[in-house]
Order: structure tokens, then sequence, then C-alpha cells
């Protein structure tokens, strides 16, 4: 019953983007080459770039050809969609790391301990709110480095998803497991190692997988600001030579990115997963 549920959903699935395709496709018909150009249209290089979205066979035909050679390095602003997709995942997964040193003890931390709760919470309350791209100029301004800069804003965005999702699934062990660990006179390093860690990583690993979505999402917006290399600065910088072309292309490479991130800790998710 689940593989034809999922064999439908997959013919569906197939339809649907064909038919979005198709009507993409048509609705962006070719230039008349026997019309007179606009200024407009001098001044965006040709009637080719006359307010038009390129459609999916131009789009494929330039991911053949980036994909094809995905990590030249012809200078500063001409590198292979690879190179930059490296330098992205780098920062990102820095970032998410050094995130995850952090919150995860804490988390736990403010999970064990009620007082620590109400001592930590108002300060959780205000930051968590603040816009990952809002310290971007302190970081500049502190550090001098943007690639460092752009490290430290993925850090602040994934501590919070992780470090809430961790306490609440610390706090939400149950009570009876404990009792038996201090009832077999563990220590507590060793209760929240052996007891509370397995107990709570699904709740962890949630947390971090919402962590990634974010880090992804927001490396993007960091790198359009900074500039030098990385995804967000490859869109910006095709944006600004009017190649809409290859800023679809980035960005259905983003989608692609930000999905096998988000299926790589699900994965791991589904591995911590227990059955009482």
């Amino acid at each position: 019953m689940l593989q034809s549920l999922n064999a439908r959903a997959m013919l569906v699935s197939i339809g649907f983007l064909v038919l979005v395709l198709g009507v993409w496709e048509f609705a962006n018909p070719a230039p008349d080459a026997s019309k007179p150009l606009t200024e407009y249209e001098i001044l965006m290089g040709g009637a080719d770039q006359e307010a038009r979205v390129p459609p999916p066979s131009a789009v494929i035909i330039r991911a053949f050809e980036e994909l094809s050679n995905p990590f030249y390095d012809a200078g500063p602003n001409d590198k292979g969609i690879g190179i930059q997709l490296a330098y992205s995942i780098y920062r990102v997964l820095t970032g998410f790391m050094l995130a995850a040193l952090l919150a995860i003890p804490v988390g736990f931390l403010i999970g064990m301990s009620p007082l620590m709760y109400k001592a930590l919470n108002p300060f959780i309350q205000v930051l968590r709110p603040i816009s990952p791209l809002a310290w971007m100029p302190l970081a500049l301004f502190i550090i001098k480095d943007s690639e460092t800069s752009s490290i430290f804003v993925i850090f602040i965005c994934s501590i919070w998803p992780m470090l809430i999702n961790t306490a609440f699934g610390v706090a939400g062990v149950r009570r009876d497991w404990v009792n038996v660990a201090r009832t077999h006179e563990l220590s507590p390093l060793r209760t929240a190692l052996t007891v509370i860690l397995p107990a709570a990583a699904p709740t962890v690993l949630t947390g971090m997988r919402i962590s990634i979505g974010i880090a992804w999402l927001v490396i993007v917006a960091a790198e359009m600001l900074v500039g030098g290399t990385g995804i967000g600065y490859y869109v910006w910088n095709e944006w600004n030579n009017l190649d809409l072309t290859s800023v679809i292309f980035s960005i259905l490479m983003i989608g692609v990115v930000g999905m096998l991130l988000d299926l790589a800790l699900s994965a791991a998710t589904r591995l911590v997963q227990y059955e009482e």
C-alpha cells in the first residue's frame, strides 16, 4: 500500500513538473527579430533581454554548461558553480558546528536545571528574534574579515533552534528513567550521557535540522552583502551582469543543496528515533 502511494505521488509530481515547465516554456516565445529595438532594449543588450524570464530550455543548457566544468577558476569574479557552493557549504558547516558546540551543552543545562532556565530565558527571548543579518555590520566592524563575519552570522542564527529544542527534549525525558539512574547511583554526567542524551536525541536533531535550513537561507543573503565568493555572491554578480539564466540556475542549485542538507539530518534523526 505504501509503495503504491509513493509511486502515485511520484507520478503526480512528475506530471506537475512537466505541466509547469511546459507552461513556462511556451509563455516565453522567442523575440521577433524584425521588430525594431527600443532605447530600453538597447540599454539592456538587445531584444532577448526584453522583460523575459528565460525559458526552461535555456536554463537546462546553462546548467549543462556550468556542471560540465563546475570547478574552473578564471579569476576573482569568474569561478565555477562548484567552487561557489563549496565556499558557502564550508561557511555554513563551520558556523553550524560551532553553534552546536555551544547550544547543545547549554540546552542540556537549561533543560536539567529550572534555575538556569529562569536565569537564561530572558536573554534567549531578547536575542532570538534579532535578524541574523542585523549582526553583520557589527561583526564586520569588530572582526574586520568578511568570511569570518559570515561564519559568525551563521553561528548566531544556528544557535537558537538547537538550544531551544535541546532544552525542550531534555526537560521532556521521562522522570522514571532519571529516577532509575539515580537508583543505580549514576553520576549526573553519566546520567546525562547514557539516559538523557539518547532519549532527547530525536528532539536535538530536529533542532539541528531546523538550524541547518535557516543557516543555508542566511548564508545566501550574507554573501550578497559581503561579496567575494559563495553562491549568494554568484547570484548577485550574475544579476549585475543581467544574466537571468544563470540567476535561475543558481536559485535551483541553492534549492538542491538545501534539500540535500535537510535529507542528511533527516536520515540522522531517523537513526536515533525509538519506540517506547
